[in-house]
């Protein structure tokens, strides 16, 4: 598949993504971390991921997350000279699909992008439950991390990668509603810098820990599993010369 076709792929993949998503707590009047509108947001996360991941099995890497991208080529899996051209098209999905959004939400009476967060993300006082810097890199880091070696290892096989759309769905979803109350779910450099151009102000002011922590959780993930598949092999071959040297030794002489 041309690499034209694939960025176009990731870019429509990454707009949906985020118009979903987003539109799950832009467009909902109430607090987005209090009790169910916690569960509503992550779904439509999770939901709007497994959708894009099936229609583009074919076609696609299916990563629509800058951290994806880069983990797969710290792993080794994805070729370097691709990333720029993927980032770029995922933010530009992001940009698009928060521009329809943005459309959506401006027709209700009353709304400003200067009063709602319109599903930025942020620490201390502009995180849904102010939660501190710290707090919110780790988590923003440690689930990134988690998202994106899910995603290495269903992706090593034609039967997992069947099953992968369900299944990173699911993850999603999953560290979605541990972490929208602390950074109001992130971990997308592309997801959360879309919104940010339109809240602008503080949104922007804190924009860069949503790129530096998914990304180095991204990092970390792909060089894990590049050593684990390192260990895993020389654990065969050990194993195997184990058998031929047991083999020998008991054979007849």
């Amino acid at each position: 598949m041309k690499l034209v076709d694939r960025v176009a792929v990731e870019g429509a993949g990454t707009a949906w993504l985020v118009f979903v998503g987003c539109a799950s707590a832009a467009l909902n009047g109430a607090v987005p971390a209090q009790g169910w509108n916690v569960f509503e947001m992550a779904a439509a996360f999770g939901l709007a991921l497994a959708v894009a991941g099936f229609a583009s099995a074919r076609v696609s890497s299916a990563h629509f997350n800058p951290a994806v991208t880069i983990g797969f080529a710290a792993s080794g899996r994805f070729p370097v000279r691709d990333v720029v051209p993927y980032i770029a098209a995922q933010t530009v999905g992001a940009l698009l699909g928060t521009a329809l959004l943005a459309y959506v939400a401006s027709g209700r009476p009353g709304f400003s992008f200067a009063v709602s967060d319109f599903a930025s993300n942020g620490y201390d006082e502009h995180s849904p439950c102010e939660y501190a810097f710290g707090a919110v890199a780790v988590v923003e880091c440690v689930m990134t991390f988690a998202f994106v070696l899910l995603q290495l290892v269903m992706s090593r096989s034609p039967q997992r990668r069947k099953a992968a759309p369900m299944a990173l769905g699911a993850c999603l979803a999953a560290i979605y509603l541990i972490a929208i109350p602390v950074s109001n779910g992130g971990m997308n450099p592309a997801r959360s810098t879309a919104p940010a151009l339109f809240v602008g102000d503080w949104a922007l002011d804190q924009l860069w820990l949503f790129w530096a922590a998914p990304m180095l959780g991204g990092i970390a993930a792909g060089i894990a599993h590049r050593l684990a598949l390192r260990l895993r092999a020389r654990g065969r071959i050990r194993s195997r010369a184990q058998r031929d040297a047991s083999r020998n030794g008991h054979g007849p002489s």
